[in-house]
Parts: C-alpha cells; structure tokens; sequence
C-alpha cells in the first residue's frame, strides 16, 4: 500500500524556512500512528527537516545528488527505486511537494491534515481533490486551541 501523509493549509501552504508552520501536537501523534512500521519516502530537504531517524520506520530519500549519504537512510534517485527498495513494506510519501506531487499517481489513499487557515508558507502543494480522482471517507475536526489552528484529518482513497 502506498499513501501520502501530508498536512496542507486551506490556502495550500505545506511549508516555511524547511519546517511545518504551524504546531499540532496531535497531527504529530497522527503521524506517527500512520507512518510506524512502514517505508517513508521523502526528498532530501525533508530528511534534512527531521529532528533526527524516526524509530521503527525506514528512510529512504530521494537525491539527484549521487554522492549524498546519510547514516540510517537508504538513498534511491528516483520515486521507482525508492518504491523498489521499499518493496515489500507498505510506503508512506511524506514530502516535499515535489515528491508528493510525483506520488500522488501511485497512491491508493492521502491520509491529510486540513488545516483550516490560510498560513504563510513558501512551500505549497495543490488540493489533490480537485483532480477528481479522490473521494473524502474519513473527516474528524478539531477545534482551534490557542495559537493553533482548526483543523480536520481527512482520509481520501482513489475514486
């Protein structure tokens, strides 16, 4: 199985200076429930973004940089190699947006943090809704706590 685990604000915004910008501790929790036990496939701006490896995952990172090496990554040069190493664990594409936007053909489900607010970013990735090949099958909402946003985790599986 393959699925994307992204979070995205309404107005798109995926990142800021290479980190999330907005902090909610349960999409934290989320993300790990969704992405334990399985291969992550990441670029390597998002391996650099990592507080450090994640236990009980894989990382393989995706580099046109033949010569990088990270300790407990495994490097692959394109999102086919990366799904080949991966190859038999269930993959979780967890950016950036150039990967996650290479992913979303091979992806039978997008496991999306909504965040209901327009936030400042330089880093975005479009609605995959609106290609039409995704349906909504899942929505929890979540309420704004202090600093924090709304926010709502939302499963879409292929149509």
């Amino acid at each position: 199985m393959i699925q994307l685990v992204v979070a995205r604000a309404r107005n798109g915004v995926i990142g800021r200076d290479g980190t999330l910008p907005w902090h909610l501790p349960e999409d934290l929790k989320r993300f790990k429930r969704l992405t334990l036990g399985t291969a992550m496939v990441m670029g390597r701006k998002t391996f650099d973004s990592l507080p450090g490896l994640l236990p009980r995952r894989r990382h393989i990172v995706i580099t046109r940089d033949r010569d990088w090496r990270a300790e407990g990554a495994e490097v692959a040069h394109s999102l086919p190699d990366a799904f080949a190493l991966a190859a038999p664990d269930d993959v979780s594409i967890i950016g950036g947006a150039e990967i996650f936007g290479l992913g979303l053909a091979f992806a039978e489900r997008v496991e999306l943090t909504e965040v209901l607010a327009d936030i400042d970013g330089d880093t975005a990735m479009p609605d995959p809704r609106d290609s039409g090949f995704w349906r909504e099958t899942f929505r929890e909402e979540h309420g704004a706590d202090g600093a924090s946003p709304a926010y709502a985790f939302v499963t879409l599986e292929r149509a």
